[in-house]
This record gives structure tokens, C-alpha cells and sequence, in this order.
């Protein structure tokens, strides 16, 4: 099975706040009261994720569906042009649709129907890339000098504005978190001629692609101590990275945890500055150890109960 690395832009307002004087260390322990007051948000938030039969018997993608399989080699444009869907096929897509392909969840399989690689393409494309000032729409030609009897050619590198180069594609299926775990699941594969890894975008069909159900959070707010988590950055065995969002002179924060059969509830906690301070949220990456392996658990956000998605890259 091929690995994925999958890249996407997340907005984020990363904003440099003052820093209060002899921060608490990232890894000290929560006090008793911020991890009493976790333990009991969460355990709300665990007994009402009631996600339904669809849950675990369909197909719940929690992840995006374009992605890159293994090291793209990226530089700042094609990440850029990556991020921003900027493709242009120079190669026929396959019109027809492929007969049906089979999901592999760590405990059992289901057939799907699938799109074309033309209509896979087409989801991927999001468009042109806007013209770059003093840059050309052509690697191959230099930008022409400006009018004037002083101008000189630059001997500088110069880096087109251009959409990536889809020079042929295969079906095949590559790693997804789902709602049941990690699933092998049909996609076709790109060849981008300014990568060195292609670019899948997940072949299901759309009539069979369920959404998240609505999450049913706690009706009192957040305690003022504690943070929510946005996303999962990385799954490893029992070892999860997730992004929480806190403000821009919070210390000490400290990733929490709270682990069920089916589920696992995370968070933060954080000290709260009493001084001035600009309001502005940073998404900090914290690691938490799980007591056993994620497996086909889901994570659940402290904040508003909700599954975290997969946003690697």
C-alpha cells in the first residue's frame, strides 16, 4: 500500500503576542481543577456522540479528498499551485466510468461506485493561476526587460506562475482516515511532471460518500482554562498530534485526554494572562500519548464535540 502524505492549505492567523515573563513549562501537568473540569466536559461530550449506523457500516472520509503519495519535492510554487488546485492535463482522460471498487476498513470491505479519471480531474482543477507580476506564464521564457535605455537582463532565477503539469494517470487506491479507522480506498494517481510524487484525488463516487453527522456539544461554554483542537495532524499507533487554537499570550499548555471504547475526547489547558493582551488565536501542535492504539476509535474536540479531520502537510 502506498503511503500518503497529504498536503492542503488551512488558513491560519499566526500572530506574535506578547510573551509573559517565566512561561509554565509546555509539559507540566494540568492542575487538579482544569483537569477535573476536562474530565467532565468530556465525558458529556462522549456519551452524546451518537453517530448512527452510517457511522460504521458506510464510507465517512475524514481527511480531504486530494492528496500526494509520498515526497512531492515541493519548492514554494508548486506547493503554492498545489494548495490552490492550479492542473493542466496534457494527456486524454479516460471518460468512462470504471466498474465498482472496494474500500478495505480494518474490519471488512464495501464496494463502491466510482467517478472517471476525467471527472476526478475535473474535481481537482480548481482553476488558472493568476498572472505574476514581473514573472513569466512560460518557464521556458524569460520575462521580456522593460522598456528603457538602462535596463539590463537579469541573471536572477526566475520562477513561472503555472499550473501543474498532469502528464499521465492509473487507478489505484492509496491509505485514508475514515470514520472506521484507516481504509484503503480507490483514487487515481496523477503524474505531475513538476513532482516527484503523484497527486491522488479519491475515485469514489459522491452518492457514496457520507458526511459527519451534526455533533451535540455541551450546552455550558468552554471553561476559561481549557482550549479546543481544530484537527489531527498525524496518527501514529497511540501516539496522536493535534492542533489546538489558543490565544496569543496563554503559557503552559498542556495537552489532555480523555479515552472510551469507541472514542477519544481531546484538548488543552492553558494559563490565561491577566495583563493586556491582542486577540488573536494560534494553532499549536501538541502531542498526546493514547494508553492504547487509536485504531477505529474516533477523536471528538473538547470545544464542540465534533470528529477532528485529518490535515497533515
Amino acid at each position: 500500500m502506498r503511503r500518503v502524505f497529504v498536503t492542503l492549505c488551512v488558513p491560519l492567523l499566526l500572530v506574535a503576542g506578547c510573551a509573559p515573563a517565566d512561561p509554565e513549562p509546555a509539559d507540566a501537568p494540568p492542575p487538579d481543577g482544569r483537569q477535573a473540569a476536562f474530565e467532565e466536559r468530556a465525558t458529556q461530550i462522549a456519551a452524546a456522540w451518537q453517530p448512527g449506523p452510517t457511522w460504521r457500516d458506510g464510507y465517512i472520509p475524514l481527511q480531504e479528498p486530494a492528496m500526494t503519495v509520498g515526497d512531492p519535492g515541493f519548492t514554494p510554487d508548486t506547493q503554492a499551485a498545489f494548495r490552490a488546485g492550479w492542473y493542466r492535463d496534457q494527456i486524454p482522460l479516460p471518460t468512462d466510468q470504471p466498474e465498482d471498487g472496494t474500500i478495505q476498513f480494518p474490519s471488512g470491505t464495501l464496494t463502491v461506485p466510482l467517478v472517471s479519471a476525467a471527472e476526478a480531474y475535473r474535481e481537482l482543477d480548481r482553476g488558472d493561476p493568476p498572472a505574476c507580476d514581473g514573472r513569466p506564464t512560460n518557464p521556458a521564457t524569460p520575462p521580456a526587460p522593460a522598456d528603457g535605455p538602462d535596463t539590463g537582463v537579469s541573471t536572477a532565477p526566475q520562477t513561472a506562475c503555472i499550473p501543474l503539469t498532469v502528464t499521465a494517470v492509473e487507478l489505484d487506491s492509496v491509505p485514508v482516515r475514515t470514520s472506521r479507522g484507516e481504509a484503503a480506498v480507490p483514487a487515481w494517481l496523477f503524474t505531475i511532471d513538476e513532482l516527484t510524487a503523484p497527486v491522488a484525488r479519491l475515485a469514489v463516487a459522491p452518492t457514496a460518500v457520507g458526511e459527519p453527522p451534526e455533533p451535540t456539544a455541551p450546552t455550558a461554554p468552554l471553561p476559561q482554562e481549557l482550549v479546543g483542537a481544530l484537527d489531527l495532524r498525524a496518527v501514529d499507533d497511540a501516539t496522536l498530534t493535534v492542533r489546538v487554537g489558543i490565544g496569543a499570550c496563554d503559557t503552559g499548555l498542556t495537552p489532555l485526554v480523555y479515552e472510551q471504547d469507541d472514542v477519544v475526547v481531546v484538548g488543552g489547558a492553558v494559563t490565561r494572562s491577566t495583563g493586556v493582551c491582542t486577540e488573536q488565536l494560534l494553532l499549536e501542535p501538541v502531542t498526546v500519548q493514547l494508553t492504547a492504539p487509536l485504531g477505529e476509535r474516533t477523536v471528538l474536540d473538547v470545544l464542540g464535540g465534533g470528529p477532528l479531520r485529518l490535515t497533515t502537510g
